[in-house]
């Protein structure tokens, strides 16, 4: 992979990320477009640089993680990250494999984009405004809806916003929380996936293949520029997406999703 595609990729990762549209499908199309060979380093770039999108909402929000006097907001996060954790290591294997299945993942696509056209109209009456009027219980279940997003195609953004919204949030106040969980979730799936599994999975021993990797000095201005371009276009997306989610809803997410889904339906169906 040259680093044009890498920054690509990266620039997708940013905006996709924290949008309900679903980041790893359309890294994933876009590398399928791109004639890139899906090898196990192109798996862990695509991890790898999510990195840069975790910490661009650290740095949009510092404020909020770094207020050590609001510890209740450290363990609201801890108790919502569980459930990924525990079903993401269970079915690890079962996602993988759906990864390779362009198909299937559109078809999500197309389906959460109806879902996304009527989640406005199942929630009217949101009571909470901000993270500080969550309470555990409903951020342990903010976790579970979060875990529809092991299905590639779901998105985790627009799993985890419908899940606060079901707990009556306002729309903005679910998009933050959202933004929010995302961090240990995303930490947690980059560290497995990137040092415990991909990096390690041909030598057995995770340190020993840190240094395969490091020992290339094209992979190693990659990973550098893929996170730091990441990081960049998410933290503008953040913003972006706040504004147009409370100006229009998940309308124009849900269009997106559909209009997008069917394409790549008709592309992957008869041309590949």
């Amino acid at each position: 992979m040259d680093l044009i595609k890498a920054i690509i990729i990266a620039i997708i990762e940013g905006l996709t990320e924290y949008l309900p549209i679903s980041s790893t499908a359309h890294m994933g199309f876009a590398a399928n477009l791109m004639g890139l060979q899906e090898d196990e380093f192109l798996k862990m770039f695509q991890v790898s640089i999510q990195f840069g999108a975790i910490l661009s909402v650290v740095v949009a929000y510092w404020k909020k993680f770094f207020d050590l006097k609001n510890i209740r907001f450290y363990y609201k996060l801890a108790f919502a990250v569980i459930p990924a954790l525990v079903l993401g290591y269970l079915f690890d294997d079962k996602i993988e494999a759906i990864l390779g299945n362009q198909i299937a993942i559109s078809s999500v696509l197309v389906l959460g984009g109806v879902v996304l056209l009527f989640a406005d109209q199942w929630f009217k009456n949101p009571r909470i405004d901000d993270e500080k009027g969550v309470s555990i219980k409903s951020a342990v279940t903010i976790g579970f809806w979060q875990c529809l997003a092991m299905m590639p195609g779901t998105s985790r953004s627009a799993a985890s916003i419908i899940g606060g919204m079901s707990q009556g949030l306002t729309r903005k106040a679910a998009a933050e929380f959202s933004f929010f969980l995302a961090v240990p979730t995303m930490l947690a799936v980059t560290v497995y996936s990137v040092f415990l599994k991909t990096w390690g999975k041909e030598t057995g021993n995770p340190q020993k293949g840190y240094e395969m990797i490091m020992a290339s000095n094209d992979h190693i201005m990659i990973f550098i520029i893929g996170n730091v371009v990441a990081f960049i276009v998410a933290l503008i997306a953040i913003k972006a997406f706040i504004g147009v989610l409370n100006k229009y809803g998940f309308r124009p997410w849900g269009w997106y999703r559909i209009f997008v889904g069917i394409a790549l339906l008709i592309y992957f169906y008869f041309f590949k």
